[in-house]
């Protein structure tokens, strides 16, 4: 984890203890245990899961204000990423991870209870209806989406659910420019503005990743988001 902490301090600023570093080193074995039995990743090489899920993470540091007590939703966040890392990383964090697949948020729930993580909850639900509960509808601070859906779509996952003065970080590969461009009307209709698109390089990798940053700049009307499936057949165009 040598390069995890190098790497975080550089490129993020974020620096990391030893038990921070024990606790990526205990979620990797947790990982791996748990990938033989369920289909939790692809990247199996420790090195790699390193770089391409805890580093790629803790990118959202990098637009993410740093105040203690902010409410963060990983939405989409299958095996935990990048919810667990950054729930590690900032112990102050409130992170909460939504995915519709119980026993990812099984995993989830037993990788927070073995770390010692007090600050993360899972939430077993679609998207959709979190946007449309009042526990969760305009609650969060953050709402954090990795390699969940296309653009247009993501945007009526996630936009419902941060408040108004809120964010939404959709962390994109090489299409994130045309993705926004695609979406530009579904963030407008649902309270969003663009606010950036930050590139980030991560060691070992060609190519660069991107943040697609959304201002939640209005209340999203209540009409979203629609029932659930509706998004993804007949995205906002």
């Amino acid at each position: 984890m040598s390069l995890l902490r190098a790497q975080a301090k550089a490129l993020l600023g974020i620096e990391l203890s030893d038990r921070q570093l024990r606790q990526f080193d205990a979620l990797t074995e947790l990982l791996l245990d748990w990938n033989q039995r369920m289909n939790l990743t692809g990247i199996t090489d420790p090195s790699a899961i390193a770089v391409k899920h805890y580093l790629d993470s803790l990118t959202v540091a990098q637009v993410m204000p740093r105040v203690d007590g902010l409410r963060l939703i990983d939405v989409g966040a299958g095996a935990g990423f990048p919810g667990l890392p950054l729930a590690i990383a900032f112990p102050k964090l409130r992170v909460a991870l939504l995915d519709s697949t119980r026993k990812k948020l099984r995993f989830i729930e037993h990788a927070s209870d073995s770390l010692g993580l007090a600050n993360t909850s899972a939430l077993h639900a679609r998207a959709e209806d979190a946007g449309r509960s009042s526990q969760h509808r305009e609650r969060y601070d953050i709402v954090v989406a990795r390699a969940v859906a296309k653009m247009p779509v993501l945007m009526e996952y996630t936009l419902p659910l941060a408040r108004p003065d809120g964010q939404t970080v959709a962390m994109r590969g090489a299409d994130a420019y045309d993705d926004v461009y695609a979406a530009a009307n579904a963030i407008d209709q649902l309270g969003g503005e663009l606010f950036t698109i930050e590139e980030i390089q991560l060691p070992t990798l060609d190519n660069p990743r991107y943040l697609v940053v959304i201002d939640k700049i209005r209340p999203t009307p209540k009409r979203f988001p629609r029932s659930a499936g509706l998004p993804s057949r007949q995205p906002i165009r």
